[in-house]
């Protein structure tokens, strides 16, 4: 961080009082106090109660954000036959087969922010795991982008459909807009985001399930959250 930049973030920090927040107090404060000169992305970090190391802990799913993201992903289909004519004309970037495939492998190519797979490609698409799992793109039946309906999966992609997942440290990261969105639009992205996570609450997580939880601009301060409300909520 340069100097006038270290600057720029401690007089955005000093506006942020140390408590929590209500989301509906955060989210205006985090459009406040952004300074950086692109229109950065405002994402929810959430630390949660839980151990990701049990399988039976794992915190994982899916939603389409009601005001999308911002920006348009550019999504990548592998499949066969009259799948390939389905996935171009839903809006799909890039479409092929084993073609994709050996692209991928030979050139450790990776110009998009999203894979969907039929399950009849799923055996070639499993070798490109080294290229494609440390990314986050590797496609999987849970997130719905293993699927038939591949004109589906690239509408839902298109429209702001994220993924969020605990890491190996509890916690989870996700955008929810960019800055330059509407406040009322951030709120609900973000209090639909909080809801999945709250819903996805493991039966075996015991004790506080939302230990802690900030929302920031990639560049800004972090404004950190009151999350009594979902913890009451995940009960």
């Amino acid at each position: 961080m340069s100097r006038s930049s270290g600057k720029k973030y401690s007089a955005a920090a000093q506006q942020i009082e140390a408590r929590p927040y209500s989301i509906e107090e955060a989210v205006p404060l985090v459009k406040k106090v952004k300074f950086a000169k692109f229109d950065e992305t405002v994402e929810l970090h959430l630390r949660l109660g839980v151990d990701p190391k049990h399988a039976d802990q794992m915190v994982r799913g899916t939603l389409v954000l009601p005001n999308g993201l911002g920006k348009s992903k550019t999504v990548l289909v592998i499949a066969s036959g009259d799948k390939l004519r389905e996935a171009q004309e839903a809006g799909a970037d890039f479409v092929g087969g084993e073609d994709m495939v050996a692209k991928i492998q030979a050139e450790n190519w990776t110009a998009f922010d999203a894979v969907v797979a039929t399950p009849d490609m799923m055996r070639s698409v499993g070798r490109l795991g080294k290229v494609l799992g440390p990314r986050g793109l590797m496609p999987n039946p849970k997130t719905g982008t293993v699927t038939q309906d591949v004109a589906q999966a690239v509408k839902e992609v298109k429209a702001g459909k994220v993924e969020f997942r605990v890491d190996k440290t509890g916690v989870i990261h996700c955008p929810v807009g960019k800055v330059s969105f509407a406040a009322d639009k951030l709120l609900e992205n973000a209090n639909m985001l909080l809801q999945a996570v709250v819903k996805a609450k493991p039966a075996a997580a015991k004790g506080k399930y939302m230990r802690s939880a900030t929302i920031c601009s990639t560049m800004g301060p972090g404004v950190s959250l009151d999350v009594s409300p979902y913890n009451l909520k995940a009960v």
